[in-house]
């Protein structure tokens, strides 16, 4: 396709998105901007947005995304009660992830493709009229490592960044290649954003350490 293909495609999906639609990826935006100030309302509102999301796609019966959405709802009800203070223990901080956590990664990320990747191509027994995927390696993965990364943010590690972004990189080309310019720039945009929330949360991990170092309160 030419840009102006390419561009056209873009100005009719925009005609064709509807308020509710608008509502959840203005959600989806907000959740990535409070995440990359490590504010903990980003949990709500990702909640709200993907719920919206999973009504969204039921209503064009994309069943399987639905399902896979519910992952981020139970992941974020995870990581809004783990960021929350509790009364007898100090609040989470921003930290590098450790050996182990770095294995859950890996064997989510691994593990989590193939069992997608296998979904995905053995999905017709369960969902008689699905269209199988034409890209399900790449479909399994991008979901696969944003799992790795949810679970990474709920556990408030740098590193969830990095994997979130891993997934983003793989799934603006693959949006272009389904047609869906609109979600492929908006794809483009969380991955900037994720670029700059990497980097902020670094800064914070080091304001916190050598307030610790030096006994000066941290003041947000």
């Amino acid at each position: 396709m030419h840009w102006h293909e390419w561009y056209s495609l873009f100005v009719a999906q925009m005609k064709e998105t509807t308020p509710l639609q608008w509502i959840a990826v203005a959600l989806g935006v907000a959740e990535v901007l409070l995440a990359r100030v490590n504010n903990v309302w980003l949990y709500p509102t990702g909640i709200l947005g993907t719920i919206l999301g999973i009504y969204l796609l039921f209503d064009v019966k994309l069943y399987a995304d639905c399902a896979l959405n519910v992952y981020y709802i139970v992941m974020s009800f995870y990581g809004w009660y783990y960021w929350i203070k509790k009364a007898d223990k100090p609040p989470v901080e921003i930290a590098w992830s450790n050996r182990t956590e770095w294995f859950i990664t890996l064997a989510i990320s691994i593990g989590g493709t193939g069992f997608l990747y296998l979904c995905l191509t053995k999905l017709l027994f369960v969902f008689p009229n699905y269209t199988p995927s034409n890209v399900p390696f790449w479909d399994a993965f991008i979901s696969a490592t944003a799992w790795a990364g949810m679970w990474l943010l709920a556990r408030r590690k740098i590193e969830n960044w990095l994997l979130l972004n891993l997934s983003n990189i793989f799934a603006i080309p693959l949006l272009f290649y389904k047609k869906l310019p609109l979600f492929g720039a908006l794809t483009a945009f969380l991955f900037i954003i994720g670029v700059w929330g990497f980097f902020d949360w670094i800064k914070i991990y080091n304001r916190d350490k050598a307030a610790k170092t030096t006994k000066i309160p941290v003041t947000e």
